[in-house]
């Protein structure tokens, strides 16, 4: 996607009108109208935002691959590296789908076969059956997460005894995407931060990425990536595009719809407590939502929502413990206002959404 390197630009919290800023490869910018979304359905969904939901940090908002609104809540900012937690894990199975696409390994690997060395005395019928497939679904068979105490190690991950048949049992398993990264590391030499830079990172113009690595040097997969707000945006736009970027194929298009697709169900996981888009589903590291959108998921609220219906694409980082009051302000406020043309221009409606989103401030999360 090319800017217009014509058009001004202005930041004030959002960014309205065609820019270009000065970090590279930037995503392009357009006004919310021009993109078919009034600009007053965005102050509402910002302002359901700001009220609802304790913190809010960041928002952008995609439409036809183009920023129509963005915002963060001070002391945030645009350039600031977020944690992303388990946002990570859709980074992590983007890895596994390119090293499968490119032959070093498959689906239906045995988890064992990589880790002879880490393995318990005598590992059970389960454990031996565990395939990469598995670990991506979050179905590797173990009644209890295994501990990262002091770690996190593969031979904490195989030494928890597995209880169930891999593939028959949804149990939301950080260590198993953990393990994930630990392949990447096995068959290609390198942590999974390193093999994404030139396939992912770089063409994306991400330029910093900062990955946390585990004692035994692998990046954690499951967590610790930090990134700003624009950057996660990216994956949810290379996503929504079928793995597509400037005209070239940077991850499968046949991944993409594996792994953001049903895979598992998951309604009687844990998860489903927090709300109705934790029942959806799961595919290979990403979550199904209601209203046939799927999205990456971290603990505290950080979302990449990518909604193929109305080719868009929402980001949220966040302090948070009310993640389903995000996905509902989404719901609520943006999904029906989106529409299949270009509004009139609505200067005065953009002023007003400038004008709010310059003036947010974090509030810290109410005790209960």
């Amino acid at each position: 996607m090319k800017a217009d390197r014509k058009c001004k630009w202005f930041r004030v919290g959002l960014v309205l009108g065609c820019t270009v800023l000065a970090r590279a490869q930037n995503l392009p910018r357009s006004t919310p109208e021009a993109e078919g979304i009034s600009s007053s359905a965005i102050l509402q969904f910002v302002q359901a935002a700001d009220k609802n939901v304790d913190t809010f940090d960041s928002f952008m908002v995609l439409r036809h691959g183009k920023v129509i609104a963005e915002g963060w809540w001070k002391p945030n900012s645009a350039d600031a590296p977020h944690v992303l937690n388990s946002v990570s894990k859709s980074f992590t199975s983007t890895a596994i789908g390119l090293a499968i696409n490119e032959h070093k390994l498959k689906l239906e690997d045995r988890v064992l076969n990589f880790f002879q060395a880490d393995a318990p005395p005598n590992p059970s019928a389960n454990l031996q059956a565990m395939t990469v497939r598995d670990l991506l679904t979050m179905s590797g068979g173990h009644e209890v997460e295994p501990s990262r105490d002091g770690g996190p190690t593969v031979k904490q991950f195989l030494a928890q005894p597995v209880v169930f048949r891999p593939g028959t049992h949804f149990l939301y398993n950080t260590m198993g995407t953990y393990v994930l990264s630990s392949i990447i590391t096995k068959v290609t030499g390198q942590t999974t931060l390193e093999y994404l830079k030139p396939r992912i990172f770089g063409p994306l113009g991400i330029k910093s990425p900062r990955w946390d690595a585990s004692p035994e040097g692998n990046s954690l997969g499951g967590y610790g990536l930090y990134l700003p707000t624009e950057d996660i945006a990216k994956l949810g736009q290379l996503y929504l595009q079928k793995g597509k970027w400037n005209g070239k194929q940077l991850v499968p298009r046949k991944w993409v719809e594996q792994a953001t697709s049903k895979r598992i169900d998951n309604e009687k996981e844990s998860h489903s407590q927090i709300g109705p888009d934790w029942i959806e589903g799961y595919g290979f590291q990403f979550w199904r939502c209601r209203h046939n959108a799927y999205r990456a998921d971290g603990a505290g609220g950080q979302f990449i929502v990518v909604m193929p219906d109305q080719d868009a694409v929402i980001a949220i980082t966040a302090d948070t413990g009310n993640m389903q009051g995000e996905l509902n302000a989404i719901w609520d406020h943006l999904l029906p206002a989106f529409q299949a043309s270009p509004l009139a221009a609505d200067a005065a409606n953009q002023a007003r959404l400038k004008a709010a989103t310059a003036s947010l401030v974090a509030h810290p999360k109410k005790d209960h």
